[in-house]
């Protein structure tokens, strides 16, 4: 633990705040303005991976696991979250031939 927390904190801290910030705003753009689902997906994925990032950094940091466990459920809600899209894009791709996002108010009963 001590090798991995000392290779975490040779970069400042300043830095993981800025590269998470950027990745944070690149996801959230990316949900804003596009629509294909595909890509709103990794989107939301990368918004995840900005909190991941911050969490572990802030963990080593400050010596406390509890950030890094904090990363375990978020990676397990990020799972259920392609699970679930990825069904609701197969169901889409099956009755509307497409998988753009303004093509969702068809699959209404």
């Amino acid at each position: 633990m001590n090798e991995i927390t000392s290779a975490i904190q040779i970069i400042p801290l300043e830095h993981y705040i800025l590269l998470s910030i950027i990745m944070f705003s690149i996801g959230v753009l990316g949900v804003l303005f596009r629509r294909n689902t595909i890509v709103i997906l990794m989107c939301i994925e990368l918004m995840f991976n900005s909190v991941n990032l911050l969490l572990t950094a802030f963990a080593a940091y400050h010596s406390d696991l509890t950030g890094q466990v904090f990363v375990f459920f978020i990676m397990i809600v990020a799972a259920a979250e392609v699970a679930v899209g990825l069904s609701i894009l197969v169901m889409m791709k099956r009755n509307v031939d497409s998988v753009d996002i303004n093509q969702l108010n068809r699959l209404k009963w």
